[in-house]
């Protein structure tokens, strides 16, 4: 007979499994044309079985976009943390904001797409947890621009964000994908430069 610890962890896996389908699938063809059976199916169980892990379909979407904003913000706090210096912390955030672009394209279509699907209070959690990530960038980006107002910063970070997290639509060639070795370089490079730019005087 199957120990807790077991059935827990085949809990936690399919729960895993439902989370990746509510990706691909919410990112190929829109929150609302998914149904329970559909996420089901793509997980290996049945419809009604979904309700073992979620309350419903907007559950599995509160739970992917919040999920995904709680690791972002945890990443980049530790990242932070371990990071000797400003320059060598932003260079380490930017790759980090790179490997997720890279690893989770499909989850930055969901979020760019259906985020006012989510409940008024679940909507409100991610955006906080997103403001919490940018004053994060912000806080970096201060230390090596002093005097630099705050709101600039934050301009230079959500462009940063806006260039790295466009890789799901702007990383291919005559309709195929750019391999991973050839866009991290280049998105790296390009969000080093934009953030670390002197800002041009105005005209």
């Amino acid at each position: 007979m199957p120990s807790t610890t077991q059935r827990s962890k085949a809990k936690e896996n399919r729960r895993q499994a439902l989370l990746a389908a509510a990706a691909s699938l919410f990112a190929v063809n829109g929150f609302n044309r998914v149904s329970l059976e559909d996420l089901g199916a793509a997980a290996g169980v049945s419809g009604p079985a979904v309700y073992r892990h979620f309350s419903g379909k907007q559950a599995v979407l509160a739970d992917l976009l919040l999920t995904v904003s709680r690791e972002l913000l945890d990443g980049g706090r530790q990242v932070v943390e371990t990071s000797g210096d400003p320059l060598a912390a932003l260079r380490r955030l930017v790759e980090f904001q790179v490997d997720f672009a890279l690893g989770k394209p499909d989850v930055i279509r969901v979020q760019d797409r259906d985020l006012s699907n989510l409940s008024e209070q679940d909507q409100a959690a991610v955006r906080a947890l997103q403001r919490s990530y940018v004053e994060l960038w912000v806080e970096v980006l201060a230390r090596l621009h002093p005097g630099t107002d705050v709101s600039e910063l934050r301009v230079r970070a959500h462009a940063t964000f806006g260039l790295i997290n466009s890789t799901p639509h702007s990383v291919r060639s005559h309709g195929r994908r750019m391999a991973s070795a050839a866009a991290r370089p280049l998105l790296e490079g390009m969000a080093l430069a934009a953030l670390t730019a002197d800002a041009l005087p105005a005209r």
